[in-house]
């Protein structure tokens, strides 16, 4: 080859090769496109254990890219609506009263043993309208007591309703997911059994109108509530989360959060693959590795949460004898806004 053909060439090749470097730099989906990518959407509080614990697992053991979006479930709700039949995510993780209408709506895909085969290890409880979604965390509720106020811890849901503690307790309202258990108690502790307090309101709401002069507030928004809690103005609050509570006292505050002798209340954390995702064999991969004993031991203690696998123990603070009561989230849905009306009528301090 002459000098001026290789000449030529080279320059050819130049040509071509930046050519093809310019398509990419005008073309960064191409880059993009060789990594698969999943897109999640969850509660804005999870994003640090999601993005710190759950992702780099994940993306090493799927060569893939996680993308979590932290909102509310009510949000993500709202973005699956609108992206019905064109989805760009592929997981939810949302409360379980969200979820139910999600399910209404036609926008899961079941979980089956074959797509994700930890459904098996959960515990009972654990899965929800044939398989929709699964809770792969469950923080609990317990009573939030002042350390300062209190020299001795209580030990049942009745405390609460004792006389001397007049002015000095403090509830959620019915509004807050976790003030629904207030109205189960109360049910509880009027004799009558779990599944049917949570069917027949009526002895719950009978029961709390008795704690009213007991009551310091009823709140909708936590932070408020536990710096009264904090400073000993309030002895309890309850419920009170797990996930909150066990926070607050990590960070040094002089509260601690105990397990009634009647049993503890699970709340929900779900997680479901979208109908239409567009990476669907990822998103299962990914439901199942939530159902995990892997993952979830690594992150029951810092969420302050339940497990939901069965290989998992309780975390500290929880006996092996404690009861833990599951919520009918079907029931809250079809009686919850009739439960607040009453409320509202009956709970006014």
């Amino acid at each position: 080859m002459d000098a001026f053909a290789q000449a030529r060439l080279t320059r050819r090749s130049l040509l071509a090769g930046g050519a093809a470097a310019a398509t990419l730099v005008a073309s960064p989906s191409i880059l993009r496109a060789q990594t698969k990518e999943l897109v999640v959407g969850g509660a804005a509080g999870h994003k640090p254990w999601v993005e710190s614990t759950v992702v780099p697992m994940f993306e090493k053991k799927y060569n893939c890219k996680v993308i979590f979006e932290g909102t509310r479930s009510l949000v993500n709700l709202e973005k699956m609506q609108k992206n019905k039949g064109s989805q760009y995510m592929s997981v939810v993780q949302m409360d379980d009263p969200v979820m139910i209408l999600a399910v209404k709506e036609g926008l899961l895909d079941p979980l089956t043993p074959a797509k994700a085969p930890n459904l098996a290890n959960l515990l009972p409880g654990s899965t929800h309208m044939d398989a929709m979604w699964a809770n792969y965390l469950q923080p609990w509720l317990g009573v939030a007591y002042s350390k300062t106020a209190m020299k001795t811890p209580p030990s049942s849901w009745a405390e609460m309703f004792d006389p001397k503690y007049k002015g000095r307790i403090i509830i959620p309202s019915l509004q807050n997911t976790e003030g629904l258990p207030a109205l189960f108690v109360a049910g509880l502790l009027a004799g009558g059994t779990l599944e049917a307090v949570q069917k027949d309101t009526d002895a719950g709401f009978k029961k709390l109108a008795a704690l009213k002069p007991n009551l310091l507030t009823i709140y909708t928004q936590q932070p408020q509530a536990y710096n009264l809690l904090e400073q000993g103005e309030a002895y309890m609050i309850g419920p009170a989360m797990s996930s909150y509570a066990l926070e607050r006292k990590a960070a040094g505050a002089p509260i601690d959060l105990v397990a009634p002798k009647e049993g503890v209340f699970a709340m929900p954390s779900g997680i479901a693959v979208i109908k239409g995702a567009p990476q669907s064999e990822l998103a299962f991969a990914y439901v199942n590795e939530m159902l995990g004993a892997e993952l979830q031991s690594k992150l029951a203690g810092p969420t302050f949460s339940l497990a939901t696998n069965k290989a998992v123990p309780k975390p500290e603070g929880l006996g092996a004898d404690v009861k833990i009561h599951q919520i009918d989230w079907a029931n809250v849905a079809a009686q919850r806004n009739d439960w607040i009306k009453r409320w509202d009528r009956d709970m006014a301090i």
